[in-house]
């Protein structure tokens, strides 16, 4: 049972900083929505909230990377899969009334100036997910430099996609972003095998 309760405050307060963010989140109602005594918070996580902040960060960033990874396994080629990732995006937020989105987004940007470990614990998450899709577009034929900013381009465009649509309340932007990164990545793919025919 033990490791069912620290499961249960990771899984709360994942959910609470897609909704709310980091400083919208408190304590309180990070132990009461986990159905954790409050002791319980402290004895997991010693270093109290920017601890539990930073394992957070982390476990959300590799649990997003392995959902991704999932659908650009299921999608038929690197373009359908980018596209796809865009798309369930789009449904996510129209099925959470645009409460869920990414909660690394949501937390780099309230900490960058202001929490150092946590600053990181997004910067290693970003990372990890820049390393991963250009691994992908490198193995769809994509060369290393161009696979990497390929990668930092289409995070870019769904991170600041989601911004966009929980503002507007729309996924107008998911959906025209979605468009933007695939066709970006059938450029890239192309200009791979002009190079390579010449």
């Amino acid at each position: 049972m033990v490791g069912n309760t620290k499961e249960r405050i990771l899984d709360t307060t994942a959910e609470l900083f897609r909704r709310y963010g980091y400083t919208g989140t408190g304590l309180k109602q990070i132990v009461a929505d986990a159905n954790a005594p409050f002791g319980s918070l402290y004895h997991h996580f010693p270093g109290g909230k920017q601890q539990l902040g930073t394992e957070v960060i982390r476990r959300s960033g590799g649990m997003y990377f392995e959902l991704v990874a999932g659908v650009f396994d299921a999608a038929p080629d690197i373009v359908a899969g980018v596209h796809d990732c865009f798309a369930g995006a789009a449904e996510v937020l129209r099925a959470t009334d645009y409460a869920d989105a990414c909660p690394i987004a949501t937390v780099a940007l309230e900490v960058a100036s202001t929490n150092e470990p946590l600053r990181e614990a997004t910067a290693e998450v970003f990372e990890s997910w820049i390393r991963g899709a250009a691994a992908r577009f490198g193995a769809a034929g994509v060369d290393d430099r161009t696979a990497r900013a390929l990668a930092i381009s289409v995070i870019t465009m769904l991170e600041g996609a989601f911004v966009l649509c929980r503002a507007s309340r729309t996924t107008e932007a998911l959906d025209i972003a979605g468009e933007a990164a695939a066709d970006a990545v059938k450029a890239a793919l192309r200009n791979m095998k002009e190079r390579a025919s010449t």
